[in-house]
């Protein structure tokens, strides 16, 4: 009896917070402004502002990156992984990515996600989807907005996602909900499939302490929040990079996704990285960059 009222919770829990890929596909995003805060940093090849954006009511935060010159420049967001909501800045790891790319010639939007400072909201919630609500509405005002006031220089009709471990996981569901995303780079990405995202995240990355509710949750519930099931509803190109001894997420996630892309005929490139681990560095880290940069400059 006791599983059985979990069941019914977790369905009801569900159901409330509309969380399926149909229901984030029926809905409407982009209300409100993305506005500049403050000027952050200015290099000789962008400039960095402080930005903030309403995501269903909510202000959220991030950077963007206007790269020196002539636009109007196609856009990408990257989308970083998990970091302790209690202890994250502005500036976080993936800042390099983003600058990178930047580098390259890309209007460059970097956000921090719900209840990570300083945007509002609260972290985590159920399979991390007000994360991807929020990428979602930035999205929609990057496109409402391209060709004036603070996205002057950007192109509202070339966006692409990079994301990175859960920072992936976003930008599967965000590629399978917006079927304008033209390209999207996952880095030792999180699965598609919500009930091993679940289990990772209790029985390995939480010890435990986070994830049991969705390891809870029914099979049809999962299979209808998991983007994996969904892939045939995205138009985007992906390229797909892993460490093949990534002691965080397993390798063989990103095996199984280009494996089911390839098979529904979706335009997707793999590479595996020997001996790289969740985070790449040297070699591999420059490998990696040069394949965005062609892969970016083929798709967008």
């Amino acid at each position: 009896m006791r599983w059985v009222f979990l069941a019914v919770l977790c369905s009801t829990a569900f159901a409330q917070a509309a969380l399926t890929i149909d229901q984030l596909s029926q809905r409407a995003y982009g209300a409100g402004n993305l506005s500049v805060v403050q000027t952050m940093e200015r290099t000789q090849d962008f400039t960095r502002y402080l930005v903030r954006w309403p995501s269903d009511g909510v202000v959220q935060y991030g950077f963007m990156n206007v790269p020196v010159g002539k636009g109007p420049f196609p856009v990408v967001l990257v989308l970083h992984g998990h970091v302790n909501p209690a202890t994250y800045r502005i500036l976080t790891y993936t800042t390099r990515y983003a600058d990178a790319i930047a580098r390259m010639g890309y209007v460059v939007l970097h956000p921090n996600y719900s209840g990570h400072p300083p945007s509002g909201g609260r972290p985590e919630g159920l399979f991390r989807v007000q994360y991807a609500i929020d990428v979602l509405n930035l999205v929609a005002l990057v496109r409402k907005q391209a060709g004036q006031g603070v996205l002057a220089q950007a192109d509202g009709t070339r966006i692409g996602l990079w994301g990175h471990s859960m920072g992936g996981g976003i930008a599967q569901r965000v590629a399978v909900v917006d079927p304008k995303i033209r390209a999207v780079v996952l880095l030792g990405s999180m699965s598609g499939d919500e009930r091993k995202n679940a289990r990772q995240i209790y029985y390995v990355f939480s010890a435990r302490t986070r994830g049991l509710r969705e390891l809870r949750a029914p099979q049809a519930e999962i299979d209808a929040v998991s983007p994996i099931n969904y892939l045939s509803r995205t138009h985007a190109a992906f390229s797909i990079h892993h460490g093949t001894a990534d002691e965080q997420v397993p390798y063989a996630w990103s095996v199984e996704l280009c494996q089911k892309l390839k098979a529904l005929g979706k335009s997707v490139e793999c590479f595996s990285y020997a001996g790289g681990r969740h985070n790449l560095h040297g070699a591999l880290d420059a490998e990696f960059l040069s394949r965005v940069r062609d892969f970016f400059r083929r798709t967008l």
